[in-house]
């Protein structure tokens, strides 16, 4: 019997996430659901799992700081919905970790990981080396290259408004409403773009702060968002990504 703590300040994702678990297999035991770090380390302190799942972003702060206060060995399954630097981290450290909405076949390749190298000394957790990464400053891009026939020009990233996709492939909205063709994809941008002031809020846009002029209340809990410069395609947080987007938003 595998013992596990998901540690999740999202009820909804927390109990989503133990309704897969126990899907895949129904001898695991989900001994607790936190969402603080305060109570994690609380409860941690005092009791022993075999695995535990922990988000980034918690009630109080960066789960980081949980490593901070206590010594932890078991090993651990990240679940992240945005937090790029943090997943630079883990590769360079071969940790894994779960891109939010959590799909059921990546959980059962990470859980199959998991029981693969349960006695291997390849599941300890260098978790200070982690920490000592996330401290180091980031490099973002500044700007990018954009061709325009046999012409060649650069855009600064402070004026770009947003990114989108549409059946001609990723473009670049700038904030005076001029529309450039790039050759990335949504899933490198995010990795390249600050998330301080960047956010994906759907498969088809990652938009900046301050091009963000109207939000309202849209059905199933989603956004919708009236950008500046305004854009033909309608630009709606999805339901899987609402709840950080308001965190993004508070910061």
């Amino acid at each position: 019997m595998i013992k596990i703590v998901i540690i999740e300040d999202e009820r909804i994702a927390a109990d989503y996430l133990e309704k897969l678990l126990l899907s895949i297999d129904n001898t695991f035991q989900i001994l607790k659901k936190i969402e603080s770090v305060h109570e994690s380390v609380s409860w941690l302190q005092n009791n022993s799992v075999d695995l535990i799942f922990l988000d980034i972003q918690l009630s109080d702060g960066i789960s980081f700081s949980i490593f901070e206060q206590i010594d932890i060995k078991t090993p651990i399954i990240f679940t992240t919905a945005y937090d790029q630097y943090a997943l630079k981290a883990f590769k360079t450290n071969s940790l894994d970790y779960l891109l939010k909405p959590i799909d059921k076949q990546e959980l059962e390749q990470s859980i199959k990981k998991f029981k693969e190298l349960r006695h291997s000394k390849q599941n300890e957790i260098n978790i200070k080396e982690i920490v000592q990464q996330l401290k180091k400053p980031l490099e973002y891009q500044s700007r990018f290259l954009i061709y325009i026939g046999q012409k060649i020009k650069t855009i600064k990233t402070t004026d770009i408004a947003y990114f989108y996709v549409s059946e001609k492939g990723v473009f670049i909205c700038t904030r005076d409403d001029k529309h450039y063709t790039i050759d990335y994809t949504m899933e490198k941008l995010e990795e390249m773009l600050d998330p301080l002031y960047f956010f994906r809020i759907n498969r088809q846009f990652i938009i900046h702060i301050d091009a963000i002029e109207n939000m309202f209340p849209y059905s199933k809990s989603r956004i919708k968002i009236e950008l500046r410069p305004s854009s033909n395609i309608e630009a709606i947080v999805s339901f899987s990504n609402a709840h950080n987007f308001k965190k993004w938003l508070n910061r």
